[in-house]
């Protein structure tokens, strides 16, 4: 697990000024990754970092020289249009960069005149994904959304009898991930309507989101060679936030024995940046089990992951309806959770997913499934909020939702906050529902 450093020092301010604010997402202890460029120019995406409301080019500082080391070689890699190489490199590597530039931004930095040009308003940037994926994973390991949707199906029994034994997860679809600003037309497909003997086509009628957190991976491991559950974290980039797009009409009809498919295919959208593990150190939580339920077999324990597996991750979903739009209203939340509430966490995920031998790569991105929380409006979908359709959810100015509409766009945030800290925070992840395509 990491270890807090300089970094983390509560007490440190940069020079830029919007960094101070409180409640900012992107204070001098944070510095996510991001690629970017100025919206509507033709200059090449490149990688940046995120200091307030401001994008460090870190491309335009090394080739100032700025960096020196170990810190060179990282921003070299940090400075091109993916972020794959970067990641290949290893946590000492990331280590290093994040030292580097948390010394260059600081208040008292001596470089802080010559750096100001480095800077661009991220108002005035435009994302794209930040590294190449080669393979998307999509997790589920919330217990609290498990059995909420299994009790819609399955009342007397809602959980599977694998759930408590396994981290669970599908293999997803690359091509239809998109960085946060998506906008995407409502998918088509095959359902089942209640009482029907055969199955009909046509647009989704059930659109629903999924309240997620996205793991990049960092270093890869080789095929046939598992990462061991305390071996994980040095194999982790960071975490982003994740909405798993998901039509649930024809979710219900596909997916036994396979799983999902044209369900979840259709769009996949990620925030633009990644929050890296060393600044999410002092936001660590312990990773619990209930007593009573199976605890897991030997290559998903440790006291390692017991002690610090979990991440206080405050999550938070809302909607801003065409209507909302029109009349001028800002979003309105849906639900709020933590990620702590997890039933596994990131290292027994990636534990699992390579202890039969499967090879991650560098940018590999897994979804950790829907996040609910136990309590009162932290359900991680509109499936659960609305008890399967049943009970709309009612929004500002008379409307109300069981699943999502035409023109609705979902936002989710997500900030980690705790006393003797500083808050940090991920950004927002957003998209927009299309009409469907003309056939």
């Amino acid at each position: 697990m990491t270890k807090l450093d300089e970094t983390h020092d509560p007490a440190a301010r940069s020079w830029v000024a919007s960094a101070r604010v409180e409640g900012c997402d992107f204070p001098l202890q944070n510095l996510p990754f991001a690629v970017f460029r100025r919206a509507g120019s033709a200059e090449a995406f490149r990688g940046g970092v995120a200091i307030g409301d401001r994008i460090l080019d870190i491309g335009r500082a090394h080739a100032a020289g700025h960096f020196s080391g170990e810190a060179a070689v990282a921003a070299a890699h940090a400075a091109q249009p993916e972020l794959n190489g970067l990641m290949a490199l290893g946590a000492r590597y990331w280590r290093a960069l994040r030292r580097a530039l948390f010394r260059l931004l600081r208040e008292d930095a001596p470089a802080r005149a010559a750096l100001a040009g480095c800077l661009v308003e991220q108002a005035a940037a435009e994302y794209r994904v930040p590294a190449r994926i080669g393979d998307y994973t999509d997790m589920y390991a919330s217990i609290h959304h498990a059995t909420n949707i299994g009790r819609l199906f399955r009342p007397d029994n809602p959980l599977t009898p694998n759930f408590q034994w396994l981290p669970i997860g599908y293999h997803g679809r690359v091509s239809s991930i998109g960085v946060s600003g998506q906008a995407f037309p409502r998918p088509r497909g095959q359902s089942m309507p209640p009482g029907a003997s055969a199955p009909v086509f046509g647009e989704c009628r059930r659109l629903d989101y999924e309240l997620e957190v996205g793991i990049w991976i960092g270093t890869g491991n080789r095929q046939g060679e598992p990462i061991a559950l305390d071996d994980v974290e040095s194999h982790v980039f960071g975490l982003c936030l994740l909405n798993d797009w998901s039509a649930r009409d024809i979710q219900a009809w596909e997916y036994q024995p396979l799983g999902p498919f044209l369900a979840k295919n259709f769009a996949t959208t990620i925030s633009p940046w990644i929050v890296t593990l060393d600044a999410l150190a002092p936001f660590r939580s312990p990773w619990t089990r209930p007593a009573d339920h199976p605890q897991p077999l030997p290559y998903l324990e440790s006291d390692a992951n017991r002690e610090q597996g979990g991440f206080d991750l405050r999550l938070e979903a809302l909607i801003e309806t065409a209507g909302m739009r029109d009349r001028g209203e800002p979003p309105a939340r849906l639900s709020q959770t933590t990620f702590a509430h997890s039933y596994w966490s990131v290292g027994q995920m990636i534990a699992h997913h390579t202890v039969g031998g499967c090879n991650l790569a560098p940018g590999d991105l897994l979804g950790s499934g829907t996040q609910s929380g136990p309590g009162e409006g932290e359900a991680g979908a509109l499936i659960e909020l609305s008890v399967g359709g049943a009970r709309p959810v009612a929004l500002p100015g008379g409307e109300e939702r069981t699943f999502l509409a035409d023109g609705d766009r979902v936002v989710f945030r997500g900030w980690c906050e705790r006393p003797g800290a500083v808050r940090i925070g991920f950004g927002e992840c957003s998209g927009t529902v299309l009409p469907a395509a003309r056939a």
